[in-house]
Formats: structure tokens, sequence, C-alpha cells
């Protein structure tokens, strides 16, 4: 799939569940309304798209929430996605998560024996208070257990943190220590402004160029041309031989280079994480649309992809860039 701008498609974000069992400041409301079960796609439903998308090119799948490993049955979606991994055409380079990780635990194993061989766990601090605060109501302890049962299971974890202004700002350093210390990526990422979140967004915002800058002072760190199939720029860090990533859409935008899609889990495809055009597959589904008919559903879509995203933070307005939240879209 090539979309207007010569830019080959490959790579497809699925969100199974706008559901999540942590409530993290920077994402959603606290008093979140979810969405009415009869319009979430079933698990053969997401299969099915998933196979639509792997036919036509994508190799890589990434499956993600709100906290994905909350769907009930998620593992035979898991399941039947690893049996595509493989070489050749129609089949998938890779298939991975983005979790929380306060499931992970319990499946970790499950995850290894499906297919999946990396993952990445959302871990903004190493506080108990602070992961507190941020999440609401988490306890840091289940994540942290699920992060070294992922380690034990043979997966290879990737940390993500969203940089936050005074709340985990000064912690950065501290956490990419952590991460060396455990044989663990870090990737950083600038908070971004999508859906009501019921605070200051001007608050939270934190620019990785300064983070960067700040890190440099402590760490030799040398830019690589280490990809893995996101928007992450990343450095190599010679003290301990890991990787940090920085995600920058507000400083420094990632779109000359976009490969990716995202499905939500009622079935809409966003072209641009920051636009709202989307195209409805579930209305091409539930329809009784062949596979054909999906297929070129996906296509027409591809062809309607922007060029960048819009993304600003409004500091006089405090308004978000684009109204749906994150959990919805499928980070």
């Amino acid at each position: 799939m090539i979309d207007p701008f010569g830019r080959s498609i490959t790579y497809l974000r699925i969100s199974v569940t706008d559901r999540c069992d942590l409530r993290c400041a920077y994402c959603m409301a606290e008093d979140m309304t979810f969405l009415p079960k009869a319009q979430i796609l079933s698990l053969e439903e997401l299969e099915r798209v998933a196979g639509a998308f792997i036919a036509l090119g994508t190799r890589k799948i990434r499956l993600t929430g709100g906290e994905p490993l909350v769907r009930r049955e998620v593992m035979t979606l898991f399941r039947a996605l690893g049996q595509r991994i493989g070489p050749g055409d129609g089949r998938l380079d890779e298939l991975t998560l983005t979790t929380n990780g306060t499931q992970l635990a319990r499946f970790a194993e499950e995850l290894a024996a499906a297919g999946v061989r990396r993952v990445n766990v959302s871990l903004d601090t190493l506080s108990a208070e602070k992961f507190a605060a941020i999440t609401r109501w988490g306890r840091i302890e289940k994540t942290l257990d699920g992060i070294f049962a992922a380690k034990a299971a043979g997966l290879a974890v990737k940390i993500n943190a969203v940089a936050l202004k005074d709340i985990n700002e000064h912690e950065l350093d501290t956490m990419l220590a952590w991460c060396g210390e455990h044989g663990f990526d870090l990737c950083l990422i600038e908070t971004m402004p999508m859906g009501e979140i019921g605070e200051d967004r001007t608050d939270q915002y934190l620019p990785l160029s300064l983070v960067r800058a700040r890190l440099k002072q402590r760490w030799t760190l040398t830019e690589t041309d280490y990809r893995t199939g996101g928007p992450a720029r990343y450095y190599t860090v010679a003290e301990t031989g890991r990787r940090i990533g920085f995600i920058t859409p507000m400083t420094h935008n990632f779109c000359e280079s976009c490969n990716r899609v995202r499905l939500t889990c009622t079935g809409m495809l966003y072209m641009c994480l920051g636009q709202d055009d989307q195209a409805d597959l579930r209305r091409v589904l539930r329809a009784g649309g062949t596979d054909a008919d999906l297929r070129e559903a996906i296509e027409e879509a591809i062809g309607r992809k922007p060029k960048g995203h819009d993304f600003v933070i409004d500091r006089h307005h405090n308004r978000p860039a684009v109204a749906r939240h994150m959990s919805v879209t499928g980070g």
C-alpha cells in the first residue's frame, strides 16, 4: 500500500478495547465513559480486518488499547495473528503489544508462545507514590511484576515513559539507569493534545529537546539508525549498552517517514493519529462485505492519508487538538 506521498504503509496498530484498568492523567479523564459493547468489533472481526491488511502488504501489527490484556479472550486473537508470522508475501514479520503491564504476569508466557517477541510497557515513574498519582489508582508493584515476568518469559521489554513537566522530569535520569541495569530500552514520549482529560495540558508539556540536553550532561548518547517500525529516534547509551528513543510529535514531528495507520476497537480506520478523517470498516464488515470489499475500502482510505498531523498545544483555550482519546484511537 502506497499513500499519496509515496510512503509505504506496512504497519497497523489495532486498539482491541477502549477500556483500561488505570486512568493515567495524561491519557483519559478519571470518570471515563466507555463505549457500548455493541459498537466494539468482535475478536473474529478484528482478525478478519487484520487479515485484509496482511494481504495488502502489512508486515507488522501492534495490539494496543486502552489496555489490551483486559479484553476477555484476547489471547485467541494473539494466537490467530501469531500463526501468520513468517517469511514470504502475505505474512507478518512481527506481532507486538503495548501494555500498562498490570496483566503481564498472567499472560507473559502465553504471549511468548503465541509468537510475540517484544512488548512495550508504559511506566512513567519508579516512585510508588507518583505512580499512584499519575495513574490515579494504580499500584506500581503489579506493573513491575509484569515487566519482570515478561523478561523471564524471554520477551524483549521496552519501557515507554511520557515526559511530564514537574512530575517525572527530574526522574528520567534515574529511569535510564534502571533500564540499563535490567537490560531494557527506554523510550520517552511528549504528551499529545488528544481528548479532554480534566487537566491543563500546558501544565504537563515538556519538550524532549530539553530532556535530551539534560541527559547528555551525564550520559554519552550517540544517534543510531536503529528503528522498530515506529516513530522513535534512537540513541545508544554508551554507559549501559542499551538504547533510548525519543518520540517528539510536538517539537519535531515524524510525519515524513510515517508508515502506519490505526484501527479502533469500533472498526474506524484513522490514517493519521492527529487528524479526524476516518474510514468505517465496521460498516463494510456488518453489511456483509466480502474480503475484496474490505480490501477495497482499506485501499481507498490509504489514498486519503494526509501528509502530517496538526498537533499543537493551545495555550489560550486549553483545548485538545483532537477530540478523541488516545485510548480510543490505539496508541
